[in-house]
């Protein structure tokens, strides 16, 4: 019996050698394609976080020909100094929209010049200046020419799919309606309410972020996941987006406004309901100032000046502004003419209670309700429409002319961060700092203090009181949670109210859970390959990048995320309908790699 279990043993080992590849036999069965000649040979370069999608890749290349050789890399700053040394042939890459307009999604990475540009191409250059200049109903053609050019005719990039964006609301606590979940714009505190609503003045709204260490506090020094949705909520903008990314005055410091004739004007009537709170005594306080236009300006102009500030981190997001003035003459409002053919002033009238019959340059002196108001007006350096959804980001955040004025009193040039407190230096809220907390903020919250584990954000008084933007809950707690695993617990314990950023294999978790809902909309986030263009192979061979686009099968990465993922052509894609689609040619590819190696 014993010598019959050995036999059976050895007999087993052999039957599964024969079955399994070892690691020397893959590589030299990718060495050679189906006819015998030689594969040509890819290095696919990625983060681990992204190893899912690279062997989907590996996959897909090597049925078509390819020997691929993966470059994954533990961490974002690994990646980049393997880019950066040029050691890849395709990289995978994302990029997401969060200004909500086609102009973002493509200036940076398309264009010869741009802050993350992937090639140099004037005639794409040409088409992304000319779609900058045009309304809606006639970028979406420029946009068809650009992504046929990018990504079909010369395949610079290669796309694999578009995400959706999700969290999870514990709807037990929570009003579930009052919770929105916008492509762009971050999260909307001032909206949000309990089911009970005598919570609002005791229970704190319990949120979470990954990052505790924050930029800045000055909406114009950074623009990065540490304060994005902070920044969002501290300080109100001339104009918001709606969760489809529509810019609308609705809940902004503007109660309308207006594009002249010509694509280079545009107009804002203001609110005169919002007044600057501040922290006295860890109470938070009306300081009795009002948000006006000669805030408007001061914040503007230093959002477009790059030596404004130190380490001024957004200034080219608003670099297209030219002049920002405070219109003082009834006259121009009646003699201009809007896009619509109207002219500005009975644009900007349309919906107010008043009419506009008299204008102030001094914030102190205007009276909606008798008609009195203040209007600003931005002009940039070429017609550009899109300058609207770069006001609707936190960078554009309203800040007070007169307090900021009064902390950054030291020399740009010789700024030194070891002496020098600057308005929004995260020091001023710290615990424990010795500073003294000087933030002044337009927007519905105003920022009490922070520590390593948490921000305590307490409601503006001050911020359109009486309306139906007025904040609901009167306090607000950021706990800083660097992990999703960690931070998907903390809201199954009720620890936090919501989750935003569910990755989609925990999707389930959060639907079979009974007291919390999962919530998704669509997202600006595009996942793509982009090509080294720079002393390789791929670099200087159309074919061969041809031949990588079309092997590309979107439906299998659609699959293996259960649905949850959508169709790409370029980051435009989930912005602007070109018309325009990817699909796999195995065929095609076959052809274009032996015009590669020709």
């Amino acid at each position: 019996m014993k010598k019959l279990s050995i036999l059976l043993f050895f007999a087993l080992v052999i039957g599964l050698t024969g079955c399994l590849n070892t690691e020397s036999d893959v590589q030299e069965d990718s060495s050679e394609d189906s006819g015998g000649g030689e594969q040509p040979h890819i290095e696919l370069l990625g983060m681990s976080t992204n190893e899912d999608d690279m062997n989907i890749l590996r996959d897909e290349l090597t049925s078509n020909g390819f020997d691929v050789e993966l470059n994954i890399q533990p961490d974002y700053g690994s990646f980049t100094t393997q880019r950066d040394a040029g050691n890849y042939d395709i990289a995978v890459n994302s990029w997401t929209t969060v200004t909500g307009n086609p102009d973002y999604a493509v200036r940076s990475l398309f264009t010869s010049d741009g802050d993350n540009s992937l090639f140099a191409d004037e005639e794409a250059d040409e088409l992304v200046d000319l779609a900058s200049t045009q309304l809606p109903d006639e970028y979406q053609e420029t946009y068809k020419d650009l992504e046929q050019r990018i990504v079909f005719d010369q395949a610079y990039i290669a796309p694999l799919y578009t995400s959706y964006k999700a969290q999870g609301v514990n709807h037990e606590i929570l009003d579930e309606s009052t919770v929105r979940l916008p492509k762009s714009r971050a999260a909307v505190w001032e909206a949000m309410d309990y089911n009970d609503t005598s919570l609002r003045e005791t229970e704190p709204l319990q949120l979470h972020q990954a990052i505790g260490s924050l930029t800045s506090l000055d909406p114009i020094k950074g623009n990065d996941g540490s304060i994005n949705t902070l920044n969002t909520n501290l300080y109100v903008r001339l104009v918001n987006l709606t969760d489809d990314d529509e810019v609308v005055s609705d809940g902004s410091l503007s109660l309308n406004h207006v594009i002249a004739d010509g694509n280079q004007e545009y107009y804002f009537v203001l609110r005169d309901d919002i007044n600057f709170a501040a922290i006295e005594n860890d109470e938070a306080v009306d300081t009795g100032e009002r948000v006006g236009a000669e805030d408007v300006k001061f914040s503007l102009d230093r959002a477009k000046d790059p030596d404004s500030v130190p380490d001024h981190r957004t200034y080219s997001l608003h670099e297209n502004m030219d002049t920002i003035d405070i219109v003082s003459d009834l006259d121009e409002l009646e003699s201009t003419n809007s896009i619509d053919g109207e002219t500005v002033k009975e644009a900007l009238e349309s919906g107010l209670d008043s009419n506009i019959n008299e204008l102030t340059t001094d914030k102190t002196a205007a009276d909606n309700s008798n008609g009195v108001y203040q209007v600003v007006k931005i002009t940039t350096v070429d017609p550009f429409p899109q300058v609207l959804n770069y006001l609707a980001h936190q960078s554009a955040g309203i800040v007070s002319q007169e307090q900021v004025e009064s902390i950054n009193t030291y020399d740009v040039d010789d700024y030194d961060v070891n002496e020098d407190i600057a308005y929004g230096d995260q020091r001023t809220v710290t615990e424990g700092s010795g500073e003294e907390n000087t933030i002044y903020a337009s927007g519905p919250y105003v920022i009490s203090s922070k520590n390593d584990y948490e921000a305590q954000f307490l409601k503006n008084p001050g911020y359109m009181p009486g309306t139906d933007y007025e904040p609901r809950i009167n306090e607000v707690v950021v706990n800083f949670i660097q992990d999703a695993e960690s931070t998907l617990n903390a809201l199954r314990n009720d620890e936090i109210y919501i989750f935003n950023g569910v990755a989609e294999n925990r999707y389930d978790t959060v639907t079979e859970d009974e007291h919390l809902t999962l919530q998704q909309n669509d997202s600006n986030a595009v996942s793509y390959l982009n090509f080294n263009m720079e002393d390789r192979e791929v670099s200087s061979n159309l074919a061969l990048r041809q031949a990588v686009l079309y092997s590309i099968n979107q439906e299998e990465f659609i699959s293996f995320y259960q649905g949850n993922k959508k169709p790409a052509v370029s980051t435009l894609s989930p912005l602007v309908d070109t018309g325009l689609s990817l699909e796999p040619d195995p065929e095609e590819v076959q052809s274009l790699l032996s015009e590669a190696t020709e």
